[in-house]
């Protein structure tokens, strides 16, 4: 079914293994690294200005930050707000949406750290193995 047809349709349910299923494009937007760490920095220190994001997510370029806060805002995750001062004062924090999104993400990256040291070794023994001849089944 193209994207076009499922909008036609909005009474067939979403499903983001289905190729065409307009929920795959938000999926696989939002599973972009930047826009998870994004997503968990704001959760976690709350509304930031551009300059304390981008430290805050160390190694995304201005321009990614740029790039990933827009289309997060573009899908109603985060809001982005000017003070009227001089000279202006932008801020970014979580819309709703973003909150039941980022409350998620700050869970997984919990267990990412928690977990990385056995992941790293499971790692490092399937390399060593791979060197070996497959064992048969």
């Amino acid at each position: 079914m193209s994207e076009q047809q499922q909008e036609q349709r909005p009474d067939l349910p979403l499903d983001v293994f289905a190729a065409f299923c307009p929920s795959r494009e938000v999926f696989a937007e939002l599973a972009d690294k930047w826009s998870l760490l994004i997503l968990a920095s704001l959760h976690r220190l709350g509304e930031q200005r551009f300059s304390e994001l981008q430290r805050s997510v160390s190694g995304v370029s201005r321009k990614m930050l740029t790039q990933s806060v827009r289309t997060l805002e573009r899908d109603g995750l985060v809001l982005r707000t000017v003070h009227p001062e001089v000279p202006p004062r932008v801020v970014y924090g979580l819309l709703p949406l973003g909150r039941g999104l980022a409350e998620r993400v700050v869970t997984i990256g919990d267990w990412v750290e928690a977990n990385s040291p056995a992941v790293i070794a499971a790692r490092a023994g399937f390399d060593e193995g791979r060197g070996t001849a497959c064992e048969v089944a």
